[in-house]
């Protein structure tokens, strides 16, 4: 990462209130001043209002911010919070370690955290963060599986069956949409156990969807 780089900055704000209730106005001037502070060139502010609860391929403003910064080779991203960077644990810790790969710095005003240091290298915080993103995720995955299978347990006690119904077939379309986070980071070059472990998708299935998309 060069010098220029170094003293780039963008912004990324988000609130999930999609009405006039909630406003990323705050956030904004708060990271505008760290920037002034910090001496960086803030180039770039991205706002967006969209629920917490969506996935990150779901969030157009979040998605440009991200390439944004990678095609510019932005320094540093500044955000509220980790929160704003993914509805969950495994999304959080894809994001980070998608912009560390990038030698993109993010800085996160609540925690007071960067994760790359001057020369572009890891802070000594980045593999503790990593490190507990990580293990929550695990965790994370542990009550998915067993909320899903109690989940099963409990329909199948009642009558239910699972599975497609005998000769449907999902088209090209219903598989993109469905698995359009799977496909996200197949394009984004990450490995098939790593897609696994952070979508919750067998490897089987990753692999279908690799040739069928036609993913190199």
């Amino acid at each position: 990462m060069n010098t220029k780089s170094n003293h780039t900055a963008a912004i990324y704000a988000r609130v999930s209130s999609t009405t006039d209730r909630q406003n990323t106005e705050r956030q904004v001037k708060d990271l505008t001043a760290h920037a002034d502070r910090s001496n960086l060139n803030l180039v770039k502010v991205y706002e967006e209002h969209i629920s917490g609860a969506k996935k990150n391929v779901e969030r157009p403003v979040l998605m440009d911010c991200i390439e944004f910064c990678k095609c510019n080779r932005i320094g540093t991203l500044l955000v509220s919070e980790l929160s704003r960077l993914g509805r969950n644990t495994f999304e959080v810790l894809a994001t980070v370690r998608d912009l560390v790969d990038c030698r993109i710095n993010v800085y996160f005003q609540k925690e007071q955290m960067n994760l790359l240091d001057g020369n572009g290298k890891p802070s000594m915080f980045t593999p503790i963060l990593i490190a507990t993103l990580g293990t929550c995720a695990e965790l994370e995955r542990e009550n998915i599986y067993y909320r899903l299978n109690s989940g099963r347990r409990i329909y199948i006690e009642k009558g239910g069956r699972l599975g497609r119904k005998k000769g449907s077939v999902k088209t090209h379309e219903q598989k993109e949409e469905q698995y359009k986070d799977v496909l996200v980071y197949l394009r984004k070059g990450y490995k098939i156990a790593e897609i696994a472990k952070l979508t919750d998708t067998s490897g089987s299935t990753i692999q279908r969807l690799k040739r069928e998309f036609q993913i190199r």
